[in-house]
């Protein structure tokens, strides 16, 4: 035999051994299991196998608490709300076409983007939105986010265990907190909820989230807070973090703590476009604090809108820069970068460059401390405002004014556009600069719109308006606050500048 044959045998035999070995191996196997069967397995009559799990006891019983009897009675209490309306794109002069502009303009005048040929107007848009909301009163008050209702002709209110819709009337808004309130006639009274301290928050501690994400319905998170007192951009901004999941149609819902109270309304997600789309949890949402709920409701109550405190300065934060430039110990505070014209700031002599450490007996460690601390101060009460000045403590008393916030400004101008028939702006040192003029009294017309009262007086595009019954104006605010009387069928008279010349003009509402 030669030595390649024997090889040839021997691998043969090695593979039958192999074989061999193999399905020795598994019928032994086969007989164990069938051997270490547990005896609470027996086979059925039909033939399938099935566990008597009664007589098992858990591998482990960790004792884990449970929200299932908390949830059960926050859940009537939590409301479902959807809305319907129409919308119109505003018929503005501007974000027109480059170019359309006033003739022999430069590319950057401020009448590229102004003086624009009034656009068509467009035929409106019906919307709907969803969202969340809680009754704080048993009279059928419910607090949900103003961008739930907002624009809405019509807002329904859904609970858990109630099929019957009913129609709410909005009672108050409060757009720079996104806040809002509503009110449904119920037949009974309503089960509303418990308000918490959410100024006791701590990172850590258990929340509980309930709204109507996606149109689900009543919809159950659990998390903990991430973290407190989050600044997102907003002069206002105070909010809960949490990674208690909330998507869209959970806004304007609770957000409670582990004792069933509430500390928060959710509002809004962080949901960068990095992940191929946007509006879904990734696991940080904010929620508005409800010790700041608190006072606002009451106020939307009372009102139905927020009075503000306004001090009437540009700030920016200190840093450690600024703060060895200036000399300061600490880079604490508020930066006055600026201060408006008229303010009470200014009245009070409050100065650019001032750093403002303490307000009305409460330090400012943060510049965005300051915003919150003023817009929660008294209409009219004069405060202490404690400011570094050349490297010196000074103290400045200042009586705080009522902010007007723009969006009344705009809903007051569009009032006075739709009965004048005109749109007026102030005039900016770039727009005085570009027209020529000597100063910035008054307030320039830039639209008239056709058959309107306006332009039955006279009115042109471009005319300055000098002063309204007789009363000076220097500023769009004063100019809707000086015709917001005016009566159907009477006169009002116009000093207006028109070129070189000054005219009288007489303007009646029909």
């Amino acid at each position: 035999m030669s030595i390649e044959l024997g090889q040839r045998i021997m691998m043969r035999r090695l593979d039958s051994f192999s074989m061999a070995r193999r399905w020795l191996v598994s019928r032994v196997i086969l007989l164990l299991g069938a051997l270490l069967l547990p005896l609470n397995y027996s086979w059925a009559d039909n033939g399938k196998l099935w566990v008597d799990s009664t007589s098992q006891e858990p591998l482990i019983n960790l004792q884990l608490p449970s929200f299932a009897p908390i949830i059960d009675k926050l859940s009537p209490a939590v409301v479902n709300i959807s809305t319907e309306g129409k919308e119109t794109a505003p018929n503005s002069l501007r974000g027109g076409q480059p170019g359309f502009g006033l003739p022999n303009q430069p590319p950057d005048s401020p009448f590229e983007f102004f003086f624009q040929f009034p656009m068509p107007p467009q035929q409106p848009r019906s919307f709907s939105s969803l969202g969340s909301g809680f009754v704080i009163h048993p009279d059928g008050y419910i607090v949900t986010n103003n961008h739930v209702v907002d624009k809405a002709s019509k807002i329904v209110v859904r609970f858990r265990d109630d099929k019957t819709e009913y129609d709410a009337k909005l009672i108050g808004k409060d757009p720079k907190t996104d806040l809002a309130l509503v009110k449904v006639e119920a037949p009974k009274k309503l089960q509303s909820v418990v308000l918490g301290n959410s100024d006791s928050l701590q990172p850590g501690d258990w929340v509980i989230a309930i709204g109507n994400p996606f149109r689900l319905g009543h919809t159950v998170t659990v998390g903990i807070v991430s973290a407190t007192s989050r600044k997102v951009g907003g002069p206002y901004d105070d909010f809960i973090q949490t990674d208690a999941s909330i998507n869209p149609g959970n806004s304007g819902g609770p957000l409670f703590n582990a004792n069933g109270e509430v500390v928060g309304v959710n509002t809004a997600i962080y949901s960068p476009s990095v992940l191929g789309s946007s509006g879904f949890n990734v696991g940080i949402g904010f929620a508005i604090p409800i010790n700041m709920v608190k006072g606002i409701m009451t106020q939307l109550h009372s009102s139905g809108k927020v009075m503000r405190g306004w001090l009437g300065v540009l700030i920016q934060p200190v840093s450690s820069d600024v703060a060895e430039a200036m000399g300061l110990s600490t880079a604490e505070g508020a930066l006055v970068a600026d201060v408006v014209d008229k303010s009470p700031a200014m009245e009070a002599g409050i100065k650019r460059g001032d750093v403002i450490t303490k307000y009305d007996g409460r330090i400012v460690t943060e510049n965005d401390d300051l915003p919150l601390m003023v817009a929660d101060t008294q209409i009219n009460k004069t405060v202490s405002v404690e400011v570094i000045r050349d490297k010196k403590p000074k103290i400045i008393s200042v009586k705080i004014r009522e902010l007007v916030e723009q969006d009344e400004l705009d809903e007051l101008a569009q009032g006075q556009e739709s009965k004048l028939g005109l749109s007026v702006q102030d005039i900016t040192p770039d727009l005085a600069k570009g027209l020529n003029l000597e100063d910035t009294n008054g307030v320039i017309v830039s639209q008239v719109v056709p058959e309107s009262a306006a332009e039955k007086a006279g009115l042109r595009r471009g005319d300055i308006v000098l002063e309204v019954g007789g009363k000076p104006i220097s500023s769009s605010e004063e100019f809707s606050k000086a015709t917001k009387d005016v009566v159907s069928g009477k006169p009002m008279l116009l000093l207006v500048k028109r070129g070189d010349n000054t005219i009288f003009l007489t303007i009646k509402v029909e």
